[in-house]
């Protein structure tokens, strides 16, 4: 199924529809998530002075303490969590291709997520 084509889109079953939407939909929620809360509250437990700080100030640090593999890319998975806002249901093409770049960052979110549970894990003992 994957690299999802435009051709495939259209021929989708139902189930296979709500699977993509349930991903797009857990996909944003993460990124919302780690960007909103988890960020934040990982600077604070580090004791981090980073609270009133803009977003930007904030990914840099964590880049910095080898939390955040690049702030680059964190934009990059953000431009792509956007394009999902964005409704094109003529254009399968496009949509495809957000579809792969997303599954093709799991595992660069997945990775920045094991890097942060340490933090996670002491902070819950």
């Amino acid at each position: 199924m994957l690299p999802v084509s435009a051709s495939a889109l259209t021929g989708l079953s139902d189930e296979q529809v709500q699977d993509w939407d349930q991903f797009i939909l857990r996909f944003t929620k993460l990124q919302d998530a780690m960007g909103s809360r988890l960020f934040p509250a990982v600077l604070t437990y580090l004791q981090e002075p980073f609270e009133d700080r803009p977003m930007l100030d904030k990914l840099h640090r964590l880049e910095k303490l080898g939390y955040l593999s690049s702030v680059q890319s964190w934009q990059n998975w953000r431009a792509i969590r956007n394009s999902f806002a964005h409704d094109y249901p003529e254009d399968n093409a496009l949509k495809a291709g957000y579809l792969n770049l997303a599954t093709d960052i799991v595992p660069e979110l997945l990775d920045t997520l094991d890097r942060i549970a340490p933090i996670v894990d002491a902070a819950n003992a």
